[in-house]
């Protein structure tokens, strides 16, 4: 059902938010109220949103995300009591991959469409490392690495935004899955030939995976989803590297990609901290992390090398919480995170894409 409509300057205490979450494996989306944490409830929908050749598509978005929407508001208005009365929806915020690339549609049309069907009259657009922040971090400054298939670090001062890397498996996602498992085919493959830097171990384990050496070829190169089968064996570089040398270098190497593009994104504190050697806060979040100590203990030394001082953390949440975050933002008008033209478009906001923005429109600036 439609609810109706929230004047901007009202967050009453009934008032619910909507979080969103797009990625590769489909849309999530959850119901939370304002001044409250945590969602009061989810639902998937498992049907990835289509690109096409203008970008994310916002038909089939919003197809998706209005009938999950309204069935979370059915659903909380059937529990609601005179203590906590259902009400609108405040405010909306939409992670989506892609969205800092491929978002001009989303921009342009979902202000609009949102509004129509479901009173929205508070909104944020960001790219889904945006809402990995928010959900690491949360408005404070710092900075997070996303790793999983690929690889981003993502800082902010609260003034601007800082990315590094990002830029795919073809130019970079250094240390990331598909870098770390192609890393372990390659030492794979020159123990299979006799070349200098193979590793037999790595190859007992491409062979129990993916059958014969010589057969691998033809399985990945005509692979779509090549960045996810590389990322696959991963695990496996990560399983060796306690009793194979060659494996640990491999995740040694990708510890210190991590850590350069963290170090390349981190704010440095001012004043005191500064001067007491303190370097912010690292955020960890992402599937690429679960390899736990064969990656994180050289990450930390590395990560102590480049940024002495500086606060390794576990991710506070993940991105849905980081959505739900800004969304509880945007309703009680405490939105720190910096406005954004691509990264988060907060319509009418400056530095959001309308006259008089300070962001450039070419991404954030990196260091």
């Amino acid at each position: 059902m439609t609810r109706p409509p929230v004047a901007p300057g009202a967050a009453g205490p009934g008032a619910y938010v909507l979080g969103v979450d797009s990625g590769g494996s489909g849309l999530r989306v959850a119901l939370g109220r304002v001044g409250l944490p945590g969602p009061l409830s989810t639902t998937l929908c498992a049907e990835p949103v289509r690109t096409g050749p203008g970008g994310i598509d916002a038909g089939h978005l919003l197809d998706q995300l209005l009938p999950a929407a309204r069935e979370l508001l059915d659903r909380a208005a059937a529990s609601a009591t005179d203590e906590a009365p259902a009400g609108g929806v405040a405010a909306l915020a939409i992670g989506a991959a892609g969205m800092a690339t491929l978002g001009d549609r989303l921009r342009a049309e979902l202000p609009g469409a949102l509004a129509d069907a479901l009173g929205v009259r508070r909104l944020a657009l960001a790219a889904d490392a945006v809402t990995a922040y928010a959900g690491a971090v949360g408005q404070r400054p710092g900075a997070v690495v996303a790793g999983g298939t690929g690889m981003i670090a993502l800082g902010t001062d609260l003034m601007e935004w800082h990315r590094a890397d990002g830029w795919g498996h073809l130019l970079g996602d250094s240390g990331g899955g598909a870098w770390i498992g192609r890393a372990g085919l390659d030492a794979a493959m020159r123990a299979h030939d006799g070349r200098r830097g193979g590793s037999p171990a790595l190859l007992d384990r491409l062979r129990a995976v993916f059958g014969p050496a010589e057969a691998l070829p033809g399985l990945l190169y005509p692979r779509s989803d090549r960045p996810a089968a590389l990322a696959s064996f991963a695990p496996e570089v990560a399983a060796c590297a306690g009793a194979d040398a060659v494996a640990a270098g491999i995740l040694r190497q990708a510890a210190g990609h991590i850590a350069e593009a963290a170090a390349a994104v981190c704010p440095t504190p001012a004043g005191k901290e500064s001067e007491r050697g303190e370097s912010g806060e690292v955020a960890l979040t992402g599937g690429l992390f679960k390899m736990g100590e064969p990656l994180i203990a050289p990450l930390r030394e590395e990560l102590a090398r480049l940024l002495p001082g500086a606060r390794v953390t576990s991710a506070e949440g993940d991105p849905l919480t980081g959505a739900l975050r800004i969304a509880r933002a945007l309703a009680a008008g405490d939105l720190r995170l910096p406005a954004h033209p691509t990264m988060l478009f907060v319509p009418g906001k400056h530095g959001s894409g309308r006259p008089g923005g300070t962001a450039a429109p070419d991404g954030p600036r990196t260091r």
